[in-house]
């Protein structure tokens, strides 16, 4: 596990065309976890001046959450290259609606995020899913993987 940086550290880009899923999470995580301190900083920075750079190392640092998060749904067989694509979709929108004030991590306000991208992602694509659009069916449906392997 890497160590948290203590200041907000210019971080490089993820590359465009890395080949494969894992030369990106090999990437993901070579960025540093911030400290509780330069998470707000960023965060608070972000929010009152709009800083794009503040949000860019905010999503960066925490691309290793969506992957993590991405692993627990590789069951329902669709790529995880995909499913990773939409959990960084859901963490740019936690960080666009993230509130520093409020005494969270992102990261534990981001999984929502994360999870409610990815959960639609397979609701659009998963072929029995396509009549689960009431909140009792997709819940079902959800349920349904853990009652296979239990």
């Amino acid at each position: 596990m890497t160590h948290a940086s203590a200041l907000p550290v210019p971080l490089p880009m993820v590359p465009v065309g890395v080949g494969s899923i894992e030369n990106y999470i090999q990437s993901v995580n070579r960025f540093p976890i911030l400290t509780p301190e330069a998470e707000l900083s960023l965060a608070r920075k972000f929010r009152s001046e709009d800083d794009i750079e503040a949000a860019r190392q905010l999503v960066l640092s925490h691309l290793r959450v969506v992957v993590a998060i991405a692993r627990g749904y590789t069951g329902y067989g669709l790529p995880q290259a995909d499913l990773i694509q939409e959990g960084n979709i859901g963490l740019m929108k936690a960080v666009k609606r993230f509130d520093p004030e409020r005494g969270v991590r992102l990261v534990s306000f981001a999984i929502h995020w994360i999870k409610a991208e990815m959960h639609e992602f397979i609701l659009r694509n998963w072929r029995l899913v396509k009549i689960a659009t009431t909140k009792a069916q997709r819940k079902l449906f959800f349920n349904l993987r853990s009652m296979k392997t239990g």
